[in-house]
């Protein structure tokens, strides 16, 4: 991975999206850099999208309702709250200017009045870029992963931005491509006009 100085324009961080880098903080929460990967993992939008028959059940039984937005800062906070975390103080003020700008979303899953879990997103013209995910309740995050590849399918999205593979990933058919075809799937998904809400 390569580490570039963050600059705290939301423009300049929304070019810095649209040019393929992501943002992170160190190892113990403090500085704040641009990072680019060799390789990228993608959440597919098509028919490669699978999940475990065990969810399907979790599904068909409704017992979680989904929103955009309904808790912002509780889905920031609830990425961020483990034992090492990426997402710093200084990150959290960053995706809230983001969110307030219109860039910035949060997709949700509760169950009653409780938040069960959510996925962190920013969206730039038909590419969703997920930042990080979460849950307080079993399979609130893994239902928030479903119903949002059903969303961003609606919404004639084209890309799903994972950023990095991990095994709960791979479950859903996320799959790793070139850092060069990222930016090239990149480049044609920003000239969508998509909309998120």
């Amino acid at each position: 991975m390569t580490i570039y100085k963050y600059n705290y324009d939301l423009d300049a961080i929304i070019r810095g999206y649209s040019q393929g880098y992501f943002l992170m903080a160190d190892g113990d929460g403090s500085d704040l850099g641009w990072y680019s990967s060799r390789q990228r993992t993608l959440i597919p939008l098509d028919d490669r999208f699978r999940y475990p028959k065990s969810l399907r059940r979790v599904l068909n039984q409704n017992r979680f309702r989904v929103a955009i937005n309904q808790a912002f800062k509780q889905v920031v906070d609830g990425c961020a709250d483990r034992d090492t975390t990426w997402i710093s103080g200084e990150l959290k003020q960053m995706y809230w200017e983001l969110y307030r700008a219109g860039w910035a979303y949060s997709f949700e899953t509760w169950q009653g009045d409780e938040l069960a879990g959510g996925i962190l997103g920013l969206v730039i013209g038909g590419a969703f870029i997920g930042e990080s995910m979460f849950f307080r309740i079993s399979e609130g995050s893994k239902v928030a992963m479903v119903r949002l590849v059903e969303h961003l399918r609606s919404r004639q999205f084209s890309l799903f931005d994972a950023q990095m593979m991990n095994p709960h990933l791979e479950r859903f058919g996320a799959y790793v491509i070139s850092e060069r075809d990222y930016k090239g799937q990149l480049k044609v998904a920003l000239k969508q006009n998509c909309h998120f809400l």
